[in-house]
């Protein structure tokens, strides 16, 4: 945008009315810095300077954050368009008077707040408790920084109505966020603890812009219950018998023996993914120094997401040194994972893409049946809810076989409709359900009967009836566990990746994106796309171009596309819901046959990644992305 074409008189008032209103002297200052140096007409003031500072207050009102079913995310600043006390005072009023709209008969509406180590977490974490106290509502805040399992984790254990974390989970440092959950009798008992969804962002949001200047509304000194250690000791408690084995010294010995490089990349799940590992029985764990206490600069990294390049660089260093088996890695709100292992052939690390762990993870879970019939169901927690009671015990420390459970929802697989199509197969090999979702695990959490959830963005849930999100530490314990298995038989996870082809084919997944400066261009791009769809792909006729928008197989609408060609070549094109990116997911099939020998399915994996490049140039040239 041209600065020239900014109107100061008009957008000054506006500028004026929110410095008045801001409760925060920071970024009050910050914001009369800028509308000085906007104002500047001195010769010795540089016109980049004033053109910056008009540009860059333009930006900052150019709106309200936008509330959605991702909650609040964005950039740390004052003004209406950043992550400030302001915004999110506002917000937790908005999201307090929703919660008093839709449980009117409710005495003791409960709500617990968490935060990782972000910059100005605090302050918005004890910003909501002080809003949400004065409003009347039984405030829970975990008064210490936590990782996104552990928030989720204590809504379902205290029955609470909602929760907010504050994080902004693997964005860049500059950048912080807050997720709303819903609990109690807002939504179904399988769904509780789960992230808001339509039309719960709508009304959240209609709420917040009901809301009036900051610095009006009542916040209460104090109130509220402070939750500390016993959060994450209950949740650790819950996860004992996860994936505990039979408990034989056999056992013992093989976790004992499997090295395990791990880090947490500067954020919050370090104390907590070390004590479940070695509650699990995994003794020798060498984590990443540089990268093993929350610092929210995140200085050894440029992004603080082990999916980007160079994030995991210390740990692969670490691991050579080490001659460990595996690296594991969180992000910095601990509900993502990451593992790499040694290739049994090179003896080299690599790194798993999401759709390979998701994989193993299925394929762990269905196939072991105790496991599975334990996960199924959460019959506890559907009786307290049947009931109607408003805060019931812990479920920590009542016996699940103490309530007389309601008939079971079938057990069920789920994924996104962006993950890969194995999962299916997985499920299916097992006689289980499984189900597609649209991205994010805001829905894929809410399917019934869900013993395990994935999708392809390193996000996996392993044990829905601890915690119904993503959780990067459980399933941290349970990648542990089946590397430590494979390891006593000389396998790797790569190799079980080849049995998995064996069994049902090999699924190769990639993606290709491109990052927009106009959010507008994605939309053309995609409409584009939707209205001339490809004939073929890498040489196989389209034979399925599906409108996400029109409800795809029954889904709720979403913007993107879908391509499926003759030969089960499959093609998601999507707009990131997070960032102005525009997200393409790859899949191609390659038959294989049970008996095939390690050379032949090394054979077809690089003829498959072969197909991949292709067709992610063709892609990126029907794109224009280019």
């Amino acid at each position: 945008m041209d600065p020239h074409d900014i109107d100061l008189n008009e957008l000054e008032p506006r500028v004026l009315d929110w410095i008045n209103a801001d409760p925060d002297p920071k970024t009050a200052a910050e914001l009369t810095d800028l509308l000085a140096r906007a104002n500047c007409d001195a010769p010795d003031m540089a016109t980049g300077s004033r053109d910056e500072a008009l540009l860059e207050l333009h930006d900052r009102f150019a709106g309200f954050l936008e509330f959605g079913t991702a909650g609040l995310r964005g950039t740390l600043g004052g003004g209406p368009n950043r992550m400030n006390r302001a915004v999110v005072i506002k917000a937790a009023a908005g999201l307090g008077d929703y919660l008093s709209e839709q449980l009117r008969e409710v005495e003791d509406i409960g709500v617990v707040i968490g935060y990782d180590a972000r910059h100005r977490c605090v302050d918005f974490a004890r910003d909501t408790a002080a809003v949400l106290t004065a409003q009347g509502k039984k405030v829970f805040l975990i008064d210490s920084p936590v990782s996104t399992p552990i928030l989720a984790y204590a809504i379902r254990d205290l029955a609470a109505e909602a929760g907010v974390m504050v994080t902004a989970s693997h964005n860049p440092p500059q950048d912080n966020g807050y997720k709303v959950y819903l609990g109690g009798r807002l939504t179904a008992p399988e769904a509780t603890g789960v992230q808001i969804v339509s039309p719960a962002d709508s009304e959240i949001a209609a709420a917040i812009a009901k809301i009036g200047p900051a610095r009006q509304v009542t916040r209460a000194e104090s109130g509220w219950q402070v939750l500390g250690p016993e959060v994450a000791t209950a949740y650790l408690a819950s996860l004992k018998d996860l994936d505990a084995g039979p408990g034989t010294q056999q056992v013992a010995d093989q976790r004992a023996g499997l090295r395990i490089v791990y880090t947490p990349l500067h954020g919050v799940g370090g104390t907590l993914a070390q004590a479940a590992l070695t509650q699990a029985g995994f003794l020798d764990v060498h984590v990443v120094a540089q990268q093993e206490h929350p610092d929210p600069d995140f200085p050894t990294v440029i992004f603080p997401n082990p999916e980007e390049p160079g994030a995991m660089d210390l740990a692969l260093g670490l691991a050579e040194e080490v001659a460990a088996d595996i690296i594991i890695a969180n992000d910095p709100d601990a509900d993502r994972c990451a593992v790499a292992a040694r290739d049994s052939e090179t003896g080299e690390f690599r790194m798993l893409e999401g759709d390979e762990v998701g994989a193993l993870l299925a394929e762990r879970i269905a196939g072991d049946a105790l496991l599975a019939e334990r996960i199924a169901g959460d019959a506890l927690l559907a009786k307290r809810f049947a009931e109607g009671a408003s805060v019931p015990p812990q479920s920590a420390s009542v016996p699940a076989e103490s309530a007389s459970a309601p008939p079971k929802t079938p057990p069920a697989l789920a994924s996104s409709v962006v993950s890969s199509r194995l999962i299916e197969k997985i499920a299916a090999a097992h006689g289980l359900r499984h189900e597609v979702t649209l991205t994010g695990f805001k829905w894929i959490s809410r399917v019934p009967g869900l013993i395990f959830g994935y999708e392809e963005a390193l996000g996996y849930c392993v044990a829905p009836e601890v915690v119904r999100d993503k959780d990067g530490i459980s399933a941290a314990v349970l990648l542990a566990g089946l590397a430590a298995e494979l390891k006593e038989t000389g396998a790797s996870l790569f190799d079980a990746l080849d049995d998995l082809a064996r069994m049902h084919d090999l699924y190769a997944t990639d993606q290709l994106s491109a990052r927009f400066v106009d959010r507008g261009a994605i939309t053309a791009t995609v409409d584009q796309l939707l209205l001339e769809p490809p004939k073929t792909l890498v040489g196989s006729r389209v034979v399925e171009a599906e409108n996400l928008d029109a409800g795809f197989r029954g889904l709720p609408p979403t913007a993107g596309m879908w391509l499926r060609t003759e030969d089960d070549t499959r093609v998601v094109v999507r707009p990131s819901g997070t960032e102005p990116k525009l997200k393409c997911y790859l899949e191609v099939v390659a038959g294989l046959t049970p008996e095939a020998s390690s050379a032949e399915v090394k054979r077809v994996r690089q003829q498959a990644g072969e197909r991949l490049a292709q067709l992610k140039n063709e892609l990126a040239e029907l794109l224009g992305l280019r």
